[in-house]
């Protein structure tokens, strides 16, 4: 969202007792005077995910959403979307007209929530931090392009980077870039639990029951000091095992607003049949669909396969009849509510056809019907993923060309098959860690990049995406961005699907609620207070 991979539960570890503390102030909320958020995220220790919470490990969307309230960071993208401002930082600007040197100047004052100074070394400790841990699958990638990290003082740091990166605010704006004191997170080795300690804008505790996370509770850090208007003193976020749970507790007024995530059918309810009291709120989503292939796997090599079903599949179908007016069809690996955006699928297959597709397994020799097994994830993408998969292998088998079988599998043992290469075929979905088109193209085509894909490109790795980074007028990157999304239509190593729309749910009274989750689905829970009326 693994972050980045598009969450209804994002699977987390649990090491602790029945209140996990985190940070140094606050009582953690007695539920009096609290906003209470609902959410569907789910966090559970797992062997292989001790330190879910650790910002060097931690890529997934639920977690990140737990980090920002509670990690500050350099940079932080503005309540209305635009270019990262600063937040920790008192200012940022690149160095150098090649865009490969970036310094900050961090606040004067600055203290974790313990009370403790927070200065430019605790900065480059953190970011060489994550940068020598190297998770696998974590979010290390994001900063792959550090070549060093300076300090100047007390205040001042200078990242030198290998490459000219214009993005690179963006990248500090994430959690990744969290800074966290080195007495409580290790140099080498993740920090286990779900202790987090920063100086962001709140404290946390995790409220434990049955080896489950529950419940957080947000305290105002008093210690806090940054670019972040806080309005409330105390947010609860309420852990649900499904929409459904979620919505018969707002139904009951035990929540004040509905998150990540409703449900299509749930958000379809309120839009045909207003209730009283209750406000639904439309908002940007830059979330999308789509499914990926293993180039490697003798089903899927040869991408004449990939390419015939590419012009099978029906978009419209599946973001109609399975999502309703929560989803869209997506052409291209770039949203259409992003700048660089081209239909490539579109322009390159135009609508499904049988007969186009026959062609193109026919010129490559290969033999039909092709047998394929379509994998996802039963409990990490929301309620209609079964049926978009049942939709996917109706279409591909109508046309007589493909014999697809569909397997369902749970997030916490579906992504290590998927990073292992287990599976030839498989969806997934992605929320952007920033709002840039780099963010829809770097992370797929990349090296290192998060699915741990065997498919190369040359042109985009060696070329388009170190030209495209070298704009700092991202504008002027658009004929770039075309060009990978052309790639990606021929080679197809992934096929997107939908893009999605988010609502939210809301209790009258509550306020500020238009603020709080923006385009890339990050939740801002400082923008929320109760109306005093």
């Amino acid at each position: 969202m693994n972050r980045k991979t598009l969450v209804l539960p994002a699977v987390v570890g649990l090491l602790a007792p029945v209140l996990a503390a985190c940070g140094a102030s606050g009582d953690g909320g007695d539920g009096k005077d609290a906003v209470v958020v609902g959410a569907t995220d789910q966090f559970v220790a797992s062997k292989d995910n001790p330190a879910p919470l650790d910002p060097a490990i931690g890529y997934e969307a639920g977690v990140w959403n737990v980090l920002r309230q509670t990690v500050q960071t350099l940079m932080h993208v503005p309540r209305g979307g635009g270019l990262p401002v600063p937040e920790a930082a008192e200012g940022c600007a690149f160095t150098d007209t090649q865009n490969e040197s970036y310094r900050c100047k961090l606040r004067g004052g600055l203290e974790f929530a313990d009370g403790k100074p927070v200065t430019a070394d605790d900065v480059k400790y953190s970011m060489d931090r994550v940068i020598g841990i190297h998770a696998a699958n974590g979010p290390v990638a994001l900063l792959d392009n550090i070549d060093t990290v300076e300090t100047k003082g007390e205040r001042e740091v200078v990242f030198h980077l290998r490459t000219p990166d214009a993005t690179f605010p963006y990248k500090l704006a994430t959690p990744v870039a969290g800074i966290v004191p080195r007495s409580a997170y290790p140099a080498k080795s993740a920090r286990t639990g779900f202790r987090v300690d920063g100086s962001g804008p709140y404290t946390m505790k995790a409220e434990v029951r049955h080896d489950k996370v529950v419940k957080i509770h947000f305290t105002r850090n008093p210690h806090y000091k940054g670019d972040l208007k806080v309005r409330n003193d105390k947010v609860e976020l309420d852990l649900f095992p499904d929409a459904a749970a979620m919505g018969k507790a707002f139904d009951s007024k035990k929540i004040d607003m509905m998150a990540r995530t409703m449900t299509p059918a749930q958000a379809q309810e309120l839009l045909e049949e207003p209730e009283s009291g209750v406000k639904l709120t439309e908002m940007p989503g830059l979330a999308i669909h789509y499914l990926g292939f293993d180039t490697k796997d003798p089903a899927v090599k040869d991408k004449a396969v990939r390419q015939a079903m590419a012009q099978v599949i029906d978009r419209g179908e599946i973001a109609g009849k399975v999502y309703g007016t929560t989803a869209e069809p997506l052409y291209s690996l770039i949203p259409s509510s992003i700048a660089g955006h081209t239909n490539s699928f579109y322009n390159k297959y135009g609508e499904p056809s049988t007969a186009k597709a026959a062609a193109i397994l026919r010129s490559a020799g290969i033999r039909t019907p092709v047998k394929l097994t379509l994998h996802y994830t039963t409990d990490h993408f929301g309620v209609g993923t079964a049926a978009e998969f049942r939709a996917l292998k109706k279409q591909f088998n109508d046309t007589g060309l493909f014999d697809v079988t569909v397997e369902g599998t749970p997030w916490e043992k579906f992504r290590p098959a998927q990073v292992r290469g287990d599976y030839a075929v498989y969806g997934m979905g992605w929320f952007p860690d920033f709002p840039d088109p780099d963010n829809f193209t770097a992370p797929f085509l990349d090296r290192n990049n998060f699915l741990n894909s065997p498919y190369k490109s040359a042109l985009a790795q060696k070329t388009l995406i170190p030209q495209s980074r070298r704009e700092t007028d991202r504008s002027a990157a658009t004929k770039t961005f075309q060009r990978l999304q052309d790639v990606v239509a021929t080679d197809v190593p992934v096929l997107p699907i939908w893009q999605g729309k988010q609502y939210v749910a809301s209790r009258e009274g509550l306020t500020g609620v238009e603020w709080a989750v923006n385009a890339s689905a990050d939740l801002q829970l400082w923008e929320l207070a109760q109306d005093p009326r």
